[in-house]
């Protein structure tokens, strides 16, 4: 009776997308699995083998093959895939935490090779996958895509999930690989949306030389406007705060309103078809040099853990979502006569994936050591491979944009589609849980000390070594001290913009040490005469 009244509770949980009250049996089930993600990761902090991500993906996967077997395998999920809500509410957090908590000198010395990883690397295994897929998917009988279909699956799956392997590098020990892996990963996802909208809004049936020189600036004019903005309103969100100092009064308000500025520049640029993630990535950073330093000190504190802990939240429960539904029946239903073809489509990929991969980060890791002056600074082959490795899994961004091409509403169409669909789910699934159980070890192997591996996985988001601003600059020599641009070797580029910085933008705009003075009865000033008492 018991195990009935049990089932009968998941058949709700699983059939509720449907019925009255979606959202509170979805949002009920995610909670818990949410909880129980937190737990059973705190519990495996010191596995040699588990990150938090594929803690989150297998907990989907078992979640799910229990909400298929409760309802007499009709249903898997409690949530029907919306892309939209993915680009509108779940990404934006994960991007701007990004650029956030990024290391902004490690990031800009390594401009070079991250923008030939992120962008021209991107291109490149763009035209592998896009051209490969086209090549073989015909041989397996699959005849219903066309060629905007191949090109969209070839952004799509250049979109690169290395949050498995930057859950087990450790930036202290390996600045220079971190920061490689990190930029290529946010640059990498801008690019291949990007490259996907451009594409999407490109007339295919009428290509000529102007039109495609029409695409090429169209997507490296995206890339420019878009940065441009996410610079405009980090900038007025940090001349708002030190001009008004809503600190003096309540850091709730300061709080509040980097978080509406930073989600409003998302919002304005997708509105303006932009590209809301190089916004407000580069909206992050800004807000990190300017704006955090010119808030009160309980609001540094505040927002940075908050950034990280919605972060946190929201890709895993992007993990737990992809395993939930890895077995959805609807595609099941297409692809149930079409196994041997859905087997051979994801081979495909996951080769195409590889090989793309591999195309592109050896020729131009040796591009980037050519422009390497010292030999210390050169990105040797073992650190080559991690980055290759970081690469091949993919993540929620290449399911969104395969939702969003080969979907409607969440729902196949078409057999083809659902094809798709399903071995998007299949490679995502195979990458993450293989790769990433492979990736603690491997990093270890390669970079032959067990000091490079994270020693918790929980740690990655909330230690202060994660949280560079929090420490006010104590690591950054130490954590600088890997650079890639030959111009640093004298820091030309460096002094020359502290220069600029100093003299023309921190006396507008603020940050460190230019900074509001402490003001009677503020937070600051509370906190300076209760510390002194104490």
């Amino acid at each position: 009776m018991g195990f009935n009244s049990s089932s009968n509770a998941v058949m709700r949980l699983g059939l509720s997308s449907s019925h009255e009250n979606p959202s509170v049996y979805a949002i009920t089930l995610f909670v818990v699995l949410l909880c129980a993600c937190i737990i059973i990761g705190h519990l495996l902090e010191k596995s040699r083998w588990m990150t938090e991500s594929v803690i989150a993906l297998i907990i989907g996967l078992v979640a799910g093959n229990i909400i298929l077997f409760a309802t007499g395998r009709r249903r898997s999920h409690v949530l029907v895939f919306n892309e939209k809500l993915f680009f509108v509410y779940l990404l934006p957090p994960i991007i701007f935490n990004a650029g956030f908590q990024v290391k902004k000198k490690q990031f800009f010395r390594n401009f070079l090779a991250i923008i030939l990883y992120g962008v021209v690397g991107t291109l490149m295994s763009f035209l592998v996958v896009s051209l490969g897929s086209f090549l073989l998917f015909k041989k397996l009988g699959i005849d219903s895509l066309d060629l905007g279909d191949y090109l969209a699956l070839g952004a799509a799956f250049s979109a690169t999930g290395s949050v498995c392997t930057l859950q087990a590098l450790n930036k202290e020990e390996t600045p220079l690989l971190y920061s490689l892996v990190f930029g290529e990963d946010v640059v990498n996802d801008a690019t291949s949306v990007v490259l996907f909208h451009v594409i999407q809004g490109f007339d295919l049936a009428n290509i000529t030389w102007a039109n495609a020189r029409q695409l090429v600036e169209n997507f490296f004019g995206l890339f420019v406007t878009s940065t441009l903005l996410g610079v405009a309103v980090g900038l007025l969100s940090a001349y708002i705060i030190k001009k008004f100092y809503f600190g003096r009064h309540s850091t709730d308000r300061e709080v509040a309103l980097m978080i509406l500025l930073a989600y409003f520049s998302y919002i304005f640029a997708e509105i303006i078809d932009l590209s809301g993630i190089l916004t407000v990535f580069f909206c992050g950073i800004l807000m990190s040099h300017y704006t955090w330093h010119n808030t009160a000190k309980n609001s540094r504190i505040t927002s940075r853990h908050t950034f990280a802990t919605i972060s946190f939240i929201v890709e895993s429960f992007i993990f737990l979502y992809v395993g939930v539904h890895a077995l959805d029946t609807d595609n099941m239903i297409f692809v149930s006569n079409s196994s041997s073809t859905l087997l051979g489509t994801s081979a495909i990929l996951l080769c195409l994936v590889l090989l793309g991969r591999a195309a592109f980060v050896f020729p131009l890791s040796f591009v980037a050591n050519f422009f390497r002056k010292s030999e210390n600074d050169k990105i040797g082959f073992k650190q080559q491979f991690v980055i290759w490795w970081a690469g091949i899994m993919r993540g929620a961004v290449s399911i969104a944009l395969v939702f969003k091409k080969f979907s409607m509403s969440g729902h196949s169409r078409l057999e083809g589609d659902a094809i798709m669909i399903t071995s998007t789910i299949t490679v995502v699934l195979l990458t993450n849980v293989v790769g990433g159980l492979l990736t603690k070890p491997l990093i270890r192997l390669l970079l032959d000390s067990h000091r490079h591996v994270g020693s918790s996985m929980s740690s990655g988001l909330f230690s202060t070594r994660n949280l560079p601003l929090l420490s006010n600059g104590q690591h950054s020599d130490q954590s600088n001290r890997d650079t890639g641009n030959p111009l640093d070797s004298n820091q030309t580029v460096h002094h020359y913009w502290r220069m600029f910085d100093d003299t023309f933008m921190r006396p507008v705009f603020g940050g460190r040490g230019f900074a509001q003075p402490v003001i009677p009865d503020s937070p600051r000033e509370t906190e300076g005469t209760s510390k002194s008492e104490n």
